[in-house]
This record gives C-alpha cells, structure tokens and sequence, in this order.
C-alpha cells in the first residue's frame, strides 16, 4: 500500500500528524513557485509546459542523486524517487544531451562596465571611468566594447546600458558611466535569464546551509515590518549607494584573488566559481477593506444585457396624440 502523508486515522482511531518537514517544504516551494508563475503567465507559458520542465528536471536532479550513492544509473530507483513511469524516465534521459553543464559567461554589459571602471586604458587620471565618445578606433566606446562586450553590437549595448540607466548621454555623441553594476530591467530574454541564473546561485546557498550543519555559506538579511512610506525612497537609495559600494570591493577582491595563468595553475584544473548577490526587496501588506472597497468600486464593471419595461397603454395615447 503506497505511503499516505496526510493526515490518516490509526487503528485506535487516533489521527496521525503529517510530515512537518514536507508540509514546510510544501510552504517553501509554493512560495518560490509564486513568483516564478507570475513570470510564467507573462511570457506565455502554459502550466502544461510547466508541468514537462519540472518532470525533466526532476528526472535529471534524481539521476544525478542516484549516481552519487551508488555509483550507477539505475533508472527504476529514479522512477520510484519522482513517481513519474519507467518508460518516461528512460526517454528523459535519452533526450539530455543538452543538459551537460556548462560554464556561464559573464553578462556581457557587466563585462563592458567592469573593463570601464577597471581598465586603465578607460580610466580618466584620477582613476575614475572616463568620458569616452561612442565612436573611435583606440580610446572610445565602440573599442571598449569590441574588446569586452562578447561580440555585441556598440548600438544594442549602449541602448541596453542606457536603459538600465548605467549610462548617462552627454553632448558631442560622448558617454560617461553611472554605475558598474547593471540591473536589467523590462521583461527581455537578458533578464528573465538573470533571474534564473540569480535565483538558482541563492537557493543553492540556502539549500546547501540546511544540509550542513558545519560552515555554512554566508547569508544574512536585514528586514522590518513597520516602514513609514515617506521613508521608502530614502531608504531604497542608501540601500543603493551601499550595496554599489560592497559589490565594488567585493568585485576588487575577487579580481585580486583570479588564478593566474602559470605553470602551477596547468597542473592543477580545478576551478570554483564564487560570488556574492546584495538584493533589495519591499512587501506591501494586504489593504484594509475600505481601500479594498474602493479599489472595487473603480474597477470596471461588467455589462449586462438590460431588458425595456413594456409602455404603458397611458404613453402609448399620449404619444399618439401629440403626434396628431
């Protein structure tokens, strides 16, 4: 008889409680889920699509646990750990030739800003990013992203750096730089790659931390439940300048720290990726039923089909007579 994990009458009648840690897990994933749905609905996916991801991804997470504790593929234990059939298991896996891992680029504007803050062939004489012109050979910007901007366009890079506002225009067709740290903004396939690329590296930490008890990975948060409004602004732009201000020196360390190429470094190939993410995040609470009240009464209202009182006799004459 297959395991039941909600909540089921003993034998003496007593009602067995459910697996807390499932429902917790069942409280998180709906969590997460959420906003991944919202994303979802936007770019057209449909649950159907959704529901194929998951089994895919399900069956190629399980193979890989498999793997690790057995040292084989045993593709009748991933059946039994997803509950999805045999038969479907194996054509997963006959079709994962485009899982292999691979290694993820930097985005090619952060490339672009990093090389303007740090380059000193980019650099004004007090080391800050200097005023570049778009177009020239040598020291402008159309060079600065033909050697770091992975083979994008100078137009499409600037039009993306300009829209997430790390740029500023200024007169005679010359550019100067904001920030070294691109937020990409607007659903395009840059930033919905983002999320996926960001949310994947914090849920890896989190998870990582709940299965080991020993040095856990760093993260932190700083939150409250009761901000005035009139303070949101104020508090969002300190976040901002602090935030630019620790991804800049975490940047400069972990520049320092970048293996360089020698002898040793041949021997020895392996390679770590690490990093840091500083994000800022703002709830609104539910509304108070007046507010609610109000944000029904002006909504739209939907059209019904109304149905004329038959005349009276009374108006039928009177209409009569004043048309004689």
């Amino acid at each position: 008889m297959a395991r039941n994990t909600l909540a089921t009458a003993g034998a003496s009648g007593d009602v067995q409680p459910e697996d807390p840690l499932k429902e917790a897990t069942f409280t998180a994933l709906k969590r997460v889920l959420e906003p991944l749905l919202e994303l979802m609905l936007d770019a057209g996916i449909t649950v159907q699509e959704f529901n194929n991801t998951a089994r895919h991804s399900a069956v190629r997470v399980a193979t890989r646990r498999v793997v690790k504790e057995t040292g084989r593929e045993s593709r009748a234990r991933v059946a039994i750990i997803t509950g999805i059939p045999r038969a479907e298991v194996t054509k997963i896996l006959n079709s994962r030739d485009s899982t292999q891992k691979v290694k993820r680029p930097q985005h090619p504007a952060r490339r672009v800003l990093a090389a303007w803050f740090d380059n000193p062939h980019f650099a004004a004489p007090n080391g800050e990013p200097a005023i570049l012109p778009i177009f020239g050979k040598r020291r402008s910007f159309e060079a600065l992203v033909e050697r770091f901007g992975s083979g994008m366009p100078v137009r499409a890079m600037l039009d993306e750096l300009t829209q997430i506002d790390a740029v500023e225009r200024l007169e005679d067709q010359r550019i100067r730089a904001k920030s070294r740290v691109p937020i990409l903004t607007g659903l395009t396939s840059r930033s919905i790659a983002a999320i996926g690329e960001k949310g994947k590296d914090l849920l890896d930490t989190l998870t990582y931390n709940v299965r080991h008890t020993s040095q856990p990975l760093f993260e932190a948060t700083a939150v409250t439940d009761d901000i005035d409004m009139d303070m949101v602004s104020l508090i969002r732009r300190e976040i901002k300048e602090q935030g630019t201000s620790f991804i800049n020196g975490a940047t400069s360390l972990l520049n320092r720290s970048q293996r360089k190429q020698s002898q040793k470094a041949l021997k020895s190939r392996i390679n770590f990726r690490l990093g840091v993410t500083v994000y800022y995040f703002q709830d609104q609470y539910p509304e108070s039923k007046e507010s609610s009240k109000a944000i029904n009464e002006g909504r739209r209202k939907n059209l019904r089909r109304q149905f004329r009182k038959p005349e009276r006799t009374r108006s039928r004459v009177v209409s009569k007579a004043e048309s004689e």
